[in-house]
């Protein structure tokens, strides 16, 4: 028996009669690209979020892309970035003409370090928006990050692509979904998420109507009538079909979310004595696991010692953003950034799936 980093099939088999109806509902009624089941899906998402807008576009990466261009993010601008995530998060800076300046992450959680934001923002004017990226599920420290971006003047676009119903509790003492909490929040349902479609999908949630409104215009080709454009806009829309999918799994994401915890649980105790380093989990995040991921020395010994028995493992992310090829032109040098260089060497994703 081989057990799989992720059953995408398990998920299908336990919905598939609600599945099979949803996607018969919209055949029958040929409502393809803004059908019924996305204002509806829209609605739902905004309100599981709690913010007052939710807008479906094409993909997580998509989403991050038309969130700057809502905030008028152009060339000259620059966006912090962490250095340990993945190539979306930075690429989409370099999409809209702004330059990503990378920023290291703090060992015990993988997320964003903000004393190095803070550093940079003290040196840098340059810098207009800072991307948080909730790793693995694991939310940022939003409490400080907003103190750090209202005394800097700079604006928050939450990467929230791992962290579908993730929360984090702010200083009003508050718990908040991630993706509620900056100007945008911005999540992908790329099939493999814990809110995954059969397919490419992604949302955008903000409170900001003139926000909501530009991107609304901008994932349709900017137009405001069948052919009447306001504004140079472009294709990034979340279809009908993968709406429908998604309204389905939405109504039991709490509850699979509630599994992963349990199971991540379960492997804190039964890793217990070996050498194995785990994320620490904050007393004001509650995480979503939308992968296990663990600290080894000997990583790929580990890795080729389970495969042998027939357990698959992942890496996320065996190459730190600052030494990908795509960003050489940027500068940046193995060294810059050691807790990302190192936890690119160590850490290996364990199987998650409820």
């Amino acid at each position: 028996m081989k057990i799989e980093l992720v059953n995408l099939r398990k998920e299908y088999e336990a919905i598939k009669n609600e599945l099979k109806q949803a996607i018969e509902n919209v055949f029958e009624r040929s409502d393809f690209i803004f059908g019924k089941d996305l204002q509806l899906f829209e609605e739902e998402f905004a309100k599981y979020c709690g913010t007052k807008y939710a807008l479906g576009v094409d993909s997580g990466t998509g989403a991050l892309e038309l969130a700057l261009r809502a905030l008028e993010i152009k060339e000259g601008d620059e966006v912090i970035v962490p250095a340990f995530t993945f190539y979306a998060t930075a690429a989409s800076v370099c999409y809209v003409g702004a330059k990503p300046v990378f920023v290291d992450v703090d060992e015990k959680t993988a997320n964003i370090d903000l004393n190095r934001v803070e550093d940079i923002l003290k040196k840098n004017k340059k810098i207009k928006v800072i991307i948080p990226v909730h790793i693995f599920g694991q939310p940022v420290d939003m409490a400080s990050l907003i103190k750090i971006s209202e005394k800097y003047n700079v604006k928050i676009i939450e990467d929230a692509a791992q962290s579908h119903g993730a929360r984090v509790k702010l200083s009003d003492g508050i718990w908040h979904r991630t993706g509620s909490i900056g100007l945008c929040g911005c999540f992908s349902f790329y099939p493999a998420k814990n809110l995954g479609c059969y397919g490419d999908g992604g949302i955008i949630t903000t409170n900001d109507e003139g926000i909501s409104k530009k991107i609304k215009l901008m994932r349709d080709y900017g137009r405001t009538g069948k052919y009447e454009h306001e504004s140079i806009g472009y294709n990034k829309r979340l279809d009908t079909l993968q709406a429908a999918i998604l309204r389905v799994k939405l109504k039991y994401l709490d509850e699979r979310n509630k599994k992963r915890r349990e199971i991540a649980n379960k492997y804190r105790i039964l890793l217990e004595g070996l050498p194995v380093r785990h994320l620490e989990v904050k007393d004001f995040a509650e995480p979503i696991y939308h992968m296990f991921v663990v600290r080894v020395k000997k990583r790929d010994q580990l890795r080729d010692y389970l495969a042998e028995k027939n357990i698959a493992t992942g890496v996320h992310y065996p190459i730190p953003l600052h030494l990908q090829k795509a960003f050489s032109f940027l500068g940046y040098k193995n060294g810059d950034f050691p807790v990302s260089e190192k936890l690119a060497k160590e850490v290996i994703s364990l199987p998650m799936y409820p």
